[in-house]
């Protein structure tokens, strides 16, 4: 299946399409399928008539010059990445403050130049782009980078720049980015931290508990600290005289933080009805991004940090061989984008994840309930209407159950209709009913209303609960809804 992928600002579109692994995408049909394989890139500038088109090297070429561009125009500090026309397809040169040269070698296929045999003998495409352009250009590439479903293997490793290449300057200091260029936030962050004398950090010594585990935890600052990363070692930070670092843009990878710090700094989710319905959205979450399922030597487990909309803004590995094996999970790409908003003061929930050998995921709240959870929202509670409503609900299930059953447990739901007795929600009660759920009509139900079978369930009116029970024998039961058990 062809896939396309867009990343449109007012003076740059972004299109990339291509194809998807058919064998890490056949198992979750319902999600936005992943582009994997990289066929043909189209960039669309406001300032060039057709658009600038290649494959995967050009694409790669061009985030990886407008990336280390972004970083030398916000540090001033020179950046060989930009520039280097002998291995690059793309670079781009600075003109003066406001005009930028973005220049497409012959290498690359393109419509807006000629594209016969002879690379070595034609002219490099030449386009001159305003500040603001250029920061289009570059919000498309960070959209891209953001985007963990469109080549997801294809992450921006942007270094300090050598001290040769630094210099302080009194431009750094008069260097003002108008407050329009998005991208530039935490790249100006890290321009003022620069010009700060560092200090000397001393690693922090861990318990023996804590020494084999990992934590991640993105955070919106822009310069990097020493952080607990598996599989590299802080080094100590001398101080000597101040020399200025390269700005990061914010497609890189962001510092950690420690997830215990967070929790101590923050008031703690601790609502039984709350704790149900988040463990749900982190299920929902991590359930369908676990594709690889084989290869476990033993069961991973984590400690999850999850906010009240649901993100998960951190994790921490609880045995030694859940911290080698972290990549096996979804985890790292699951993690809120630090872009989008800051956690400081919000809630946190905590969830105990264990990705089983068997390939089995189980989610549950940390300390578990406190005491009985209840659906959250609005009930519809008159007894005549509540009778009518499971007639229908029945009547609607028992017509869509055509598969012959293969599970040999009974499977049971919540399910939840509003007055007019169309779904509005539903909820796996056992593991038997996560495994199989697509032996039943429900997700069909709820996908036909919302166009989704990930879509939020509609918690905005009165709605009647049920439990549902398929059994093996072809049984169905429809009964009012008790609680949970």
């Amino acid at each position: 299946m062809n896939i396309q992928r867009k990343y449109s600002l007012p003076n740059c579109t972004l299109i990339l399409e291509g194809l998807s692994d058919v064998g890490r995408a056949t198992q979750f049909q319902e999600l936005r399928p992943e582009l994997s394989i990289l066929v043909n890139a189209e960039c669309y500038l406001s300032c060039y008539q057709q658009p600038i088109s290649g494959g995967r090297e050009f694409f790669e070429s061009l985030v990886r010059a407008v990336s280390g561009y972004a970083q030398e125009f916000l540090s001033f500090v020179p950046n060989p990445q930009a520039h280097n026309h002998e291995s690059e397809l793309v670079e781009l040169q600075k003109i003066n403050s406001n005009r930028h040269r973005l220049i497409i070698h012959s290498e690359a296929e393109g419509e807006g130049f000629n594209s016969n045999a002879h690379h070595g003998q034609q002219s490099p495409l030449e386009i001159d782009l305003n500040t603001v352009q250029l920061f289009d250009l570059v919000e498309a590439v960070d959209q891209f980078f953001a985007d963990s479903q469109t080549l997801p293997e294809l992450c921006l490793e942007l270094h300090p720049v050598t001290k040769r290449y630094g210099g302080t300057s009194q431009a750094l200091i008069q260097q003002a980015v108008p407050a329009t260029l998005g991208a530039s936030s935490l790249a100006a962050a890290a321009i003022a931290l620069s010009l700060i004398p560092v200090p000397q950090v001393r690693p922090p010594e861990l318990k023996p508990e804590e020494q084999q585990s990992s934590t991640s935890i993105p955070t919106p600052t822009a310069t990097p600290i020493a952080a607990e990363t598996p599989g590299i070692t802080p080094t100590p930070v001398v101080a000597e005289t101040p020399t200025p670092i390269a700005a990061e843009t914010p497609q890189t990878k962001l510092p950690v933080k420690d997830l215990e710090t967070l929790l101590n700094t923050v008031p703690e989710i601790v609502d039984p009805s709350q704790l149900r319905a988040l463990n749900r959205q982190v299920y929902n979450q991590v359930h369908p991004a676990w594709s690889d399922r084989s290869g476990l030597s033993q069961d991973l487990v984590y400690r999850l940090g999850v906010a009240a909309d649901g993100s998960i803004v951190g994790y921490k590995a609880l045995n030694e061989e859940a911290n080698k094996a972290i990549d096996q999970t979804p985890l790292p790409n699951l993690l809120y984008n630090p872009a989008n908003r800051r956690i400081a003061n919000e809630p946190i929930a905590q969830f105990k994840v264990v990705f089983t050998q068997k390939g089995v995921l189980q989610v549950s709240p940390w300390r578990g309930y406190a005491t009985t959870p209840e659906v959250v929202g609005t009930k519809i509670t008159d007894s005549n209407t509540v009778k009518e409503l499971n007639r229908k609900l029945y009547s609607t299930i028992r017509q869509g159950w055509s598969l012959t059953p293969t599970f040999k447990k009974d499977l049971k739901y919540r399910v939840a209709v509003n007055q007019n007795g169309v779904i509005a929600d539903y909820e796996p009660l056992n593991q038997v009913a996560f495994d199989n759920f697509r032996e039943t009509p429900l997700p069909q139900m709820f996908e036909s209303v919302y166009g989704s079978n990930v879509a939020a369930p509609n918690n905005k009116e009165a709605l009647a609960h049920f439990q549902v029970v398929f059994k093996p024998s072809g049984k169905l039961e429809v009964t009012s809804w008790q609680g949970y058990r």
